[in-house]
Parts: C-alpha cells; sequence; structure tokens
C-alpha cells in the first residue's frame, strides 16, 4: 500500500511539474530593450570608441531581425540585400519554438561576443533563462537552441568583416611638418583612434568612399581666408558664451551631445576617465524612445533597431573614411598655438581629425533612417542623458534634434562649420540611400 501511495505522489509530482513547464511565454518589445540597454551599460563600462560600438549594434540586431523575418511575412530577410550575408538556417522544425525569444537569445549571444566584460551580459542572459525554463522548458530549449544557431552563424559572417585584421594594423603616423595635419590634442595626447575602420566591410553602402564629401576648405592662417574666418569662429563662439555659467544654452545643447565615451580628467597629478555613451548609443537610446512613444510590437522594435545601427555603422565607416583622408588639425590645436593659449573648448576634443564631423555624419544617417520608420513630425521628449546628470530635452522631429547634434560640435569648440555642414549632409545623403535600397518590410 505504502509503495503505491508512494508512486502515485510520484507521478503527481512529474504532472504537477510539467503542468508548471507549460506556461505560455511571451517576449514584449520592453524584454528587447533591456537586452539593448545591458549592452550599452557593458559598452560604457569597457569604453568602446565610437566606431566600434557601432559594429556591436549592428550585428546582435541582424541576427535578431533575421529570425523575426523567417517568421513574420511583413518583415523581409537582409540576405542578398547587404554585403555578403546569407540566409540563415530554416530552424529543424517549428514546434515549440518561440520566435521571439530565440530572436532575444541570438541578440544576447552576439553582443556576449562583442565585447570584453562578458560576465556582465551572462549574469542578465542567465537571469532569463532561469524564468523561461522555470515556465516552458519544452519551448525554452527548442527557441534557445535556434537563437544560438543563428548566432553562430551571423558570427561567422562577421568574422569576414576585417575587422580583426585592422586591430594588428600600423598606428597613425602625426605629420608633424605639416601645419594643417591633425595633432595629439590635450589632455590625453592620445593616438588617432581607428585609422583604418574606412577598411571595415560595410553593410549597405557600396564603399567607405561611395559618400565621399568635398575637401574642407583649404587650410590658411590668412585672416582673410575662409579657413581662417571658420577658426575664428569656433574662437569667438567660445568667448561669447564666458560669463553666461551653465546658463548657457548653447553650453547645455553641446553638453547633451557630448557622447564622448572617454574624457580625461586631471587633478594634480591624478588622471581619470569619466565615461558615456557613445553618438551611436545616443541614436540607439532615441530608437527606443520612438518605439515606445509608437508602441511599437516585438518586431517593428526589432525592426526599428536594426535599420538604425546599420545606418549608424555604415556612418561610420564613411566618416572615418575622411576623416583619414583630409586629415584636418582641430580648432583647439591652432587656436592654442597661434592666436590664444588659454582657451579652451567646452568639450574635451577626440583624439582623431576633424573632418567631417562624426556625430553630424551619424546623426543625419541615424535621423534619416528614424524618419523613414516613424515620420517627418514625429516629436519625442529625449532622456537619453538623464543617467549622467543631463535634463531632458525635446524634439519636434528626428531631423531638428540630428541638427542640433549637428551644431553642437561648434558650441563645444571641436568643430569648424563646414565639418558640421557638409558631414550632416553626407550622413543624410548616405541614410537616404541605405533606406531605400534596403527592402525590409511590407508594412507602412
Amino acid at each position: 500500500m505504502k509503495e503505491r501511495i508512494s508512486l502515485l505522489v510520484t507521478v503527481l509530482l512529474v504532472f504537477v511539474s510539467c503542468q508548471k513547464k507549460q506556461e505560455p511565454l511571451t517576449i514584449s518589445p520592453e524584454d528587447y530593450h533591456k537586452s539593448v540597454d545591458k549592452v550599452i551599460e557593458v559598452m560604457i563600462h569597457d569604453i568602446f570608441s565610437p566606431p566600434v560600438a557601432s559594429r556591436i549594434f549592428a550585428y546582435p540586431n541582424i541576427a535578431a531581425y533575421e529570425i523575426i523575418a523567417k517568421k513574420d511575412d511583413g518583415y523581409k530577410s537582409l540576405a542578398g540585400q547587404i554585403h555578403e550575408l546569407g540566409e540563415i538556417p530554416n530552424p529543424k522544425t517549428d514546434e515549440n519554438i518561440n520566435y521571439e525569444m530565440a530572436a532575444l537569445v541570438a541578440h544576447m549571444d552576439l553582443s556576449r561576443k562583442l565585447i570584453f566584460s562578458e560576465d556582465r551580459v551572462k549574469t542578465f542572459r542567465d537571469s532569463l533563462y532561469t524564468l523561461w525554463a522555470d515556465k516552458n522548458e519544452p519551448v525554452f530549449n527548442a527557441s534557445k537552441e535556434y537563437g544560438l544557431e543563428v548566432a553562430d552563424f551571423i558570427a561567422a559572417w562577421m568574422d569576414k568583416d576585417n575587422y580583426k585584421q585592422t586591430r594588428t594594423m600600423p598606428k597613425f603616423t602625426v605629420n608633424t611638418e605639416d601645419p594643417s595635419r591633425w595633432q595629439p590634442t590635450p589632455p590625453a595626447y592620445m593616438s588617432g583612434l581607428e585609422p583604418h575602420w574606412s577598411e571595415i566591410r560595410p553593410f549597405a553602402i557600396d564603399s567607405s568612399e561611395q559618400f565621399k564629401p568635398i575637401p574642407p576648405p583649404e587650410f590658411s592662417m590668412e585672416e582673410d581666408s575662409p579657413f581662417y574666418k571658420e577658426l575664428m569662429e569656433v574662437y569667438e563662439v567660445r568667448k561669447s558664451m564666458v560669463g553666461k555659467g551653465d546658463k548657457s544654452e548653447e553650453i547645455a545643447i553641446a553638453q547633451f551631445w557630448d557622447c564622448n565615451p572617454y574624457v580625461s580628467v586631471t587633478r594634480g597629478h591624478l588622471m581619470f576617465a569619466t565615461k558615456k555613451i557613445t553618438p551611436g548609443a545616443h541614436w540607439i537610446g532615441i530608437t527606443k524612445i520612438a518605439s515606445r512613444k509608437d508602441n511599437a510590437d516585438f518586431a517593428r522594435t526589432v525592426y526599428a533597431y536594426t535599420k538604425t545601427s546599420i545606418a549608424i555603422a555604415d556612418a561610420f565607416i564613411s566618416c572615418w573614411d575622411e576623416k583619414y583622408r583630409s586629415n584636418l588639425i582641430r580648432p583647439e590645436t591652432l587656436i592654442n598655438e597661434y592666436i590664444d593659449d588659454s582657451w579652451e573648448p567646452v568639450l574635451q576634443t577626440p583624439p582623431f581629425p576633424e573632418y567631417t564631423s562624426g556625430h553630424s555624419v551619424v546623426s543625419g544617417a541615424a535621423s534619416t533612417a528614424l524618419t523613414d520608420i516613424f515620420g517627418d513630425n514625429f516629436s519625442f521628449d529625449d532622456d537619453t542623458e538623464v543617467p549622467y546628470g543631463l535634463p531632458v530635452r525635446s524634439f519636434t522631429s528626428f531631423k531638428q534634434a540630428a541638427d542640433e547634434a549637428a551644431i553642437s560640435r561648434m558650441y563645444g569648440g571641436i568643430h569648424y562649420r563646414a565639418a558640421i555642414e557638409v558631414g550632416v549632409k553626407q550622413g543624410r545623403d548616405l541614410g537616404e540611400y541605405i533606406v531605400n535600397k534596403l527592402d525590409m518590410t511590407t508594412r507602412g
């Protein structure tokens, strides 16, 4: 009798356990936002440069998107539309696969492979794995298996983009004889960042030179020359802010769009860094804001992140191609040497040549992609910089936000006007090309 009771109890426990693990599993847009936020958090910790950060955004989003496009007829695969990407594997069976979960698994796994502090992503991932397995183990296992298979497929494609080869290429050589050429800037006097980034395989553009901008104004320290006038404009704009303090709208704009991931701070004999998001991360943050306001479902959210991250990544490749071709000196260097040795920009000058403005190019491209997705007059409150002690700024459109991001470089004292105006056009032209080339959705 006791044996029968014991057997009955065991059967009941197994039955209850199985029932418990058959709960429906719903993966929401917020789950995807949290995964993206976790990657940004780790990228800030690991201090990735803006170009490298753009690569870290693009590949995991593409992996997630390709899984969604496999299941959702409203979205079309990027296979054959972006360079050298083939069709992802089909699942062995559709049984038990939650495609949203598989997409999130692929996003987390590829993100983990692209950052340094893997344990931070693993901890986040494992907490979700435990939750999902507890609710519905068969669905979790099938979805996880497919997500990881796709992540491996995308990783193999990613490994052929020439990134690893650029890690061993020579450092940038500073030309000290030509006064027009870029020189390292204070306080850290770092070497030129990512001088070979134009050699990374682009995603949608034909080549790094496809959107080659017009050359910058010819270098000249003659007072009537266009270049000298642009230099003096940077000097005078900064001087006009003196006395306004924190009440200056120009300073507020410069600080809001600073997006320098590594700002060196010197106090006495001590030097340390403050960490922030990159320009690409700021626009990824705006993508999250727009997706939430739009009440975008999971598929549309992934679509928005993917199209925007491709535009951002190609914008960096295009911009860096020009930066190291023109190799133009920064305003701070010339002003300190020829005009005022005590002059300091509002923002710390980043460690790479001046022309064109990276934030301007990236903002032009990202805003064009977002306008294509959400529309022309999409107003939003940008709280991306709140974690860094900066207030919310409101915009009536993505274009307005991009224009403000671009002019912020003048207010910050780190770019001449030509780099800003030509840069934002370069980005918009590139962004327009991408949204016209990529046929990603059958929906409005």
